[in-house]
């Protein structure tokens, strides 16, 4: 397909405008005009550039693109080396950041809502106010046995805070970089919260309010959408998308 119906659709289909981001969602770097051959991963970086051309991918498909608001970069070392392998082999990089956490259809939070096992799910807003995360019921489960799914299904090395109830009921998830939206699981009530990373001072916090949280990895928590979305894209415009997993342990 072309390159500009495909951003044309991916942009409609997750809903860019309806989020305040830290970075510029859509296409970050033009490539050739058409796209048979996709390649989907977390996090873009020269090894994944490398692989994607490898494969003769003709573009890349990421969470975490090579354009952040709060950094101005210079065209050096590794960064120089991201931009130099795209543009050698024309190849396009879409990135797609809070749209893909957020998308209530193949997003990463209902995905890992879904994945955990949770019922009546609902959007759950972060502190800024945007709907990014979910909410949902667990039925009633104890607290070490949903510790030890978080651990077998996300992340077999999840930083848990157990300070809350013995039995969970409920539980929020915001994946990613969220640790300070726990306040917004305490003012919900929720039993359980989980993100993907965590500061010194949550843990203090937690442990305060009588609640359960989760550290399971910021790429551990977000593998999941961004897999999804080349699976959606495959089945829906019958393009080769392949996912590239380079695992990062934070």
């Amino acid at each position: 397909m072309q390159r500009n119906e495909l951003l044309n659709y991916l942009n409609e289909y997750l809903d860019i405008f309806a989020f305040k981001d830290i970075c510029p969602n859509g296409l970050q770097v033009e490539g050739r005009d058409n796209v048979n051959k996709i390649v989907t991963a977390v996090s873009a970086g020269v090894e994944l550039f490398e692989k994607a051309a490898a494969c003769k991918a003709d573009a890349v498909l990421v969470h975490h693109g090579i354009i952040l608001d709060f950094e101005r970069p210079i065209y050096k070392g590794g960064y120089k080396k991201r931009v130099k392998i795209l543009l050698e082999n024309d190849i396009n990089l879409f990135a797609y950041h809070l749209p893909l956490d957020a998308h209530p259809e193949i997003g990463n939070n209902i995905l890992l809502a879904q994945k955990l096992g949770l019922s009546n799910c609902r959007p759950f807003a972060d502190s800024r106010g945007q709907f990014i995360g979910f909410q949902g019921e667990t039925g009633g489960v104890s607290a070490e046995s949903f510790f030890e799914k978080i651990k077998d299904l996300v992340n077999d090395q999840a930083l848990i805070f157990p300070f809350g109830k013995d039995t969970i009921n409920s539980a929020g998830i915001i994946s990613g970089g969220a640790q300070k939206d726990v306040k917004q699981a305490v003012e919900e009530n929720l039993d359980l919260y989980l993100t993907g990373e965590v500061s010194e001072h949550i843990m203090n916090y937690v442990k305060e309010e009588g609640i359960h949280f989760a550290a399971a990895g910021h790429y551990a928590t977000e593998r999941f959408g961004i897999t999804a979305l080349g699976e959606h894209l495959a089945q829906k415009f019958g393009l080769d998308a392949e996912f590239i997993d380079i695992p990062n342990p934070a």
